[in-house]
């Protein structure tokens, strides 16, 4: 039955207009992540490129992939508890186009129920034919009469394992965050994590003057607050078509979260120094440091490959950054003339950027931490060699834990006597800083990324 089930799925993934409309394409894009490791962004981005769908369709569709795999946890209790059968074991066509399905009833309050059910029906018939089309709306149609009777797994029971299942988290992660944070807050990070994020944006005042960068946004009607940590970065609702607006292409501003900023403050790089980004792309913080050095002095930014490499180019070349320098190279192993300050913003779990990235905390598995803390360390060892005596070395993560973050600054200071942590209070709020000294930022807390962030000083 299973060969039988991966023979009707390999023909039925090679006949496109099967896959048609918001609901079918969002089924597409999920049936690929399960079956591939391609990254979740880059699949939406492909299809918010085609030409098959309007905007409001591609809205709705990039809505319904991000919440299916945002909270795909409870979808998938919900659904093996009306499921005939063994839900994780079903054709991956079904169980996408069920998720489809009561993610909008469960979710979306502008999607009719019975819309919500006949698509998914109608898109299993085209796909499987009568009968299991009839076998997914009974699933569909018995939630519907028990939806306010779902139960999910008792509290009294197991904690833990009802707080992974109700805001859809690993059971590992969720285990450890109650362990480091106790239950409150840590159900206050994981609903952060599940809330759909703001974008952030930099203006880029080497373009643009800031006010009048302001004036734009009322003039177009876009909904936005200014940043209470960052003195030129503004948080937006929503900004349909961001990527494709006049202001994005003359290089007025760049989509950055305001954590990623926070790194690049705390570095604090001035017109007419050497600055080596020691992992540079995609290219935010590099195009940052630059706007800082008002394009006076030199950049050289390195990253392993020269496509990704390619995207730090045509970054700089959009915002006008004209004092970089790029090379492709591992970071743990190139070797340049020493610079006033390096920055690395190290590979890393990702763990704090899960609002943004949802498919991460489903590839993550603990383990990945400790070879991610090698790579960290061999980074920060090649860094410390390109710091000039005097100079400034920042190492800056996306993710909340304390292996990748303090834990491996504590060790490297233990054995770099020439180096000294600056208390980063001097650069940004005080309000974001630990005791100890260091960056430290959560979604629940800051509603930005989650991050860490260190200067040392060599003497």
């Amino acid at each position: 039955m299973e060969q039988q089930t991966q023979q009707q799925e390999e023909q039925t993934s090679e006949q496109p207009s099967l896959y048609r409309g918001p609901r079918g394409t969002a089924v597409k894009v999920l049936n690929r992540v399960e079956r591939s490791d391609a990254y979740l962004d880059r699949l939406l981005e492909a299809e918010m490129r085609s030409t098959e769908m309007n905007e409001l369709d591609k809205g709705l569709m990039n809505e319904i992939v991000t919440g299916v795999i945002r909270w795909q946890a409870k979808l998938d209790w919900v659904l093996t508890g009306f499921f005939h059968g063994n839900f994780t074991k079903a054709e991956t066509n079904i169980k996408n186009a069920l998720r489809v399905a009561l993610y909008q009833i469960l979710f979306l309050d502008k999607v009719p129920h019975s819309a919500a059910v006949n698509e998914s029906v109608e898109f299993i018939k085209r796909l499987r034919g009568q009968k299991v089309a009839d076998l997914v709306n009974a699933i569909l149609r018995n939630i519907l009469r028990n939806i306010d009777n779902i139960r999910y797994p008792d509290p009294k029971e197991d904690r833990i394992q009802h707080l992974a299942v109700v805001e859809s988290h690993p059971y590992w992660l969720t285990k450890r965050w109650v362990e480091r944070f106790g239950y409150d807050e840590a159900r206050s990070l994981l609903a952060a994590n599940n809330r759909r994020p703001d974008l952030t944006l930099r203006v880029n005042r080497l373009k643009i003057d800031f006010n009048y960068f302001l004036s734009q946004l009322e003039q177009h009607q876009v909904q936005f607050s200014r940043s209470p940590y960052l003195d030129f970065f503004v948080r937006v609702r929503h900004m349909a078509g961001i990527g494709s607006s006049e202001m994005f292409r003359q290089g007025f501003f760049v989509v950055q979260d305001e954590s990623a900023g926070l790194a690049v403050q705390l570095l604090d790089p001035k017109p007419g120094e050497r600055v080596i980004d020691m992992c540079a792309a995609p290219g935010g913080k590099t195009t940052f440091i630059g706007e800082l050095m008002k394009n006076v002095g030199e950049i050289v930014a390195v990253d392993k490959y020269e496509t990704r490499l390619n995207l730090v180019r045509n970054a700089c070349q959009r915002l006008g950054i004209a004092n970089a320098h790029f090379m492709a190279g591992d970071a743990g192993e190139v070797k340049l003339a020493p610079a006033d300050k390096v920055l690395v913003d190290a590979p890393c779990s990702g763990l704090g950027v899960l609002a943004k990235k949802p498919d991460a905390k489903w590839k993550r598995e603990p383990e990945d931490m400790l070879k991610l803390v090698n790579i960290q360390r061999s980074l920060l060892e090649n860094a410390a060699v390109h710091t000039k005596p005097g100079g400034v070395l920042v190492y800056s993560t996306c993710t909340t834990e304390p292996e990748e973050n303090f834990e491996i600054v504590r060790q490297f200071l233990a054995s770099h006597p020439e180096f000294t942590l600056e208390q980063a209070s001097q650069f940004v709020i005080p309000e974001l800083v630990h005791p100890d000294g260091y960056i430290e930022t959560f979604p629940h807390k800051h509603g930005m990324d989650g991050s860490f962030a260190v200067r040392l000083r060599k003497q």
